[in-house]
Order: structure tokens, then sequence, then C-alpha cells
């Protein structure tokens, strides 16, 4: 390169999936034939009826150019009605809903939104890696909060407290988490929420899985006075199989969706008219069809339980979603170095927990996104391989 890169990539590395990717991509050109059980990219199909929405709205003539940055207002009208059925809240269509392409997006939105270089913001540990990566590229200054397996992996106020909260300008959820499949305690986040009003920190709730949960559905603005201090993001790629179609929103006070609109509408045109008409039908699907995705899971569940039993991975029990997390034993090093071991002797692929922080370290974790036959061929391989 003849120029140097900016400080704000200086120690942020390319996505872990993205490098792992690569390497499973070069063992199977090698004729490895690798299960790749480690990202959750649905391999469901969306409702008939969002890809009939999709090919009819695609096939209008007069839709294919830019559209509004703050999406469709039936879009919105859409979100709105979702949320009040789904989370018993009332969030305006005209101000406290704004679409996304995708909720990824969203995260660095709001992390520029309002970031500045040495700004503190607290992330989960373990937690979603984006959300460190994110600050790292605002250069902000990323603390964790520890989450705890004795503690139902929730937040322990009494350690948050003793954080420097008053130089806080973020604090990230995510309920239901990933990657351990907790579904969150509403009691422990009031408390955070109060302590967000005590300290002027901001509050955003990563919110793309409840869906596969079983109800009722949690949402952050389900508790008192969280619209003060808190964001919502949410996603249809788990919920509504369309992980590609990048279709999300965020939810909160206007006051905040607007500085959120700011960076927003310098970085993308809105999303195509057809994907917007295609959310529109899927927001309005019955509880029906999401209760065949948490079954299909369920399903899946049952034989990477088997698998992890195989491997004497401990899974701390009820767990839902889309994932599997258990601890592995004490004879193994750690998660990596077990994860490397399968894929080296079994090729399969299970994603090592320490890639979501040191609190994931002796942890792995199995995506449901492969059907039962392919759980079953990954199980053989590591009985054969016996590891």
């Amino acid at each position: 390169m003849i120029i140097e890169t900016a400080e704000r990539l200086k120690g942020t590395e390319a996505y872990y999936f993205a490098r792992k990717l690569k390497q499973i991509s070069t063992l199977n050109d090698e004729g490895a034939s690798v299960i790749n059980l480690g990202i959750g990219s649905p391999d469901l199909p969306p409702a008939p009826s969002v890809i009939q929405a999709l090919q009819q709205s695609a096939e209008n003539p007069a839709k294919h150019g830019y559209q509004s940055y703050q999406g469709l207002p039936g879009l919105r009208d859409a979100i709105s009605q979702y949320m009040q059925a789904h989370y018993g809240f009332t969030a305006d269509p005209n101000g406290e809903i704004l679409p996304l392409i995708g909720s990824k997006e969203g995260i660095m939105h709001i992390a520029m939104a309002f970031l500045n270089p040495g700004d503190r913001m607290l992330i989960p540990n373990p937690g979603y890696p984006t959300y460190a990566a994110v600050g790292k590229l605002c250069q902000a200054e990323v603390m964790t909060y520890p989450l705890d397996e004795a503690n139902d992996w929730a937040p322990s106020v009494e350690a948050i407290q003793q954080l420097p909260l008053d130089e806080v300008k973020i604090l990230w959820l995510n309920y239901p988490h990933m990657p351990t499949g907790a579904p969150g305690n509403p009691e422990i986040i009031q408390q955070l929420l109060k302590l967000a009003r005590k300290h002027h920190f901001l509050i955003v709730n990563d919110n793309p899985y409840n869906q596969l949960f079983t109800p009722p559905a949690f949402s952050i603005f389900q508790l008192p006075d969280a619209k003060e201090v808190a964001l919502e993001l949410h996603s249809m790629s788990k919920s509504h199989n369309m992980a590609g179609w990048r279709l999300g929103w965020l939810t909160g006070h206007a006051d905040y969706l607007n500085m959120v609109l700011k960076v927003k509408s310098n970085m993308d045109s809105g999303m195509f008219y057809a994907l917007q008409q295609a959310a529109i039908e899927a927001l309005g699907l019955s509880q029906d069809y999401y209760e065949a995705i948490r079954t299909t899971y369920a399903e899946r569940r049952k034989m990477a339980q088997q698998l992890f039993d195989t491997l004497q991975i401990a899974v701390k029990k009820p767990q839902e979603g889309m994932f599997l997390w258990g601890k592995i034993p004490d004879r193994h090093e750690s998660g990596e170095k077990l994860s490397d071991k399968i894929l080296d002797t079994a090729r399969v692929f299970i994603t090592p927990g320490f890639i979501f922080g040191t609190q994931g370290e002796r942890y792995l974790r199995i995506s449901l996104c492969s059907p039962v036959a392919a759980l079953q061929e990954a199980l053989e391989r590591i009985k054969n391989a016996a590891i």
C-alpha cells in the first residue's frame, strides 16, 4: 500500500467468521466436505407469502428508485403494529421507529451518532463481537462487564456499579442473549435503567432473537420509563428467516433516532421498495409461523445435545433460540483448541466461545441452522474421531 491505514483500524481485526469461512472453503476445495455448525445463518426459507410480496412489488416498474431514509410509512406502521401485538407497547411510527438495512448497520450508526474518540462504552463479556468492533472503529474506550453461568448469564449490578459510570456513554445489552441463550432478567435490567438515569448513559438492547424463544416476548420498553434512557434494535434475519435481505429497525425516543438518522442518511440511500413491502407482509404473520420455527430448532437442539454429550460438554438447561452453548471438560486446554481439533479430525466446525470474550474461553457454541441429517452426520463423524 502507498498510504497508511486509518488509526481507527489499528487493533480492529477482520471478523472471525470471515477468516474461518476462508479456511473452511480451502478445506472443501481439497475435498474435506466440512459440516459447518458455526454461523447462525438460517437455512429455513421465509414464508411463501413474503416471497410472493417481494416478487409482486419488484415487478412494479415505478418502484426501483431511491427510497426514503426513514422507510415507507406503511413499513413503519407495520413495525408499530408488530411491537404492539408482540410486546404490548406503542411506538409512534412517525418518530420512534427507524427502519434499518439490518440491525448490524444500526449498531454502527448508533456508535457513530453518540461516541467521540476516548468516550467509554460497556459491552457484555461474552457478547456479540460487533459491539467491540464498532467501539474501536469509533476510537472509543471499550470496557466489558462480565456475565457468568452461575448468575444465569445476567449482569451483576453490583459489579457494574463499581465501574466509572459517570464516564460511560453507552451500555450494550443483548437479551435474549447470544451466545448463551439466556432470556434476560427484567428486574436486573430495570436496575440498570435506574443507573442509566442516575449517571446519564444510554442503554441499547440488541434484540434479534426474541421470536425464537417461548412467549411472552421481552422488550426493554415493557419496563417503566425506559424510553428516556434506552434504544432497542430488532432484526428480521432470524425471526423471519430473512438474513440476506438485510431488514431491521431501531426504536426509541425520537430525539435519539433523529441523531442516528443523521448518520444513516449520509451512509445509505434507503431500502429497496420491494424489500420493504415483503417486510410488511412478514410482520403480519401469525403466531403459527413463529411456533413452527421454534419447533424446528427444538428438534435440532436434541441432536446437538447428543453431539455435546458425546464430547462431554456440559449444557446448562433450559436453553432456547438458534444455538446450543456448552462448557468443555477440564481435560481440554481451551475451547479454541477443541474446536480446531474437531475441525481437523472430524471435519466439523463448531464455534469456539473465546470469540465472544474471555468469559467464553471454555465454551463451544453450535448453530442450529443445519437440518437434523447434517447434525446426525456431524455426530457420527465426532464419534468415529473419538475426540
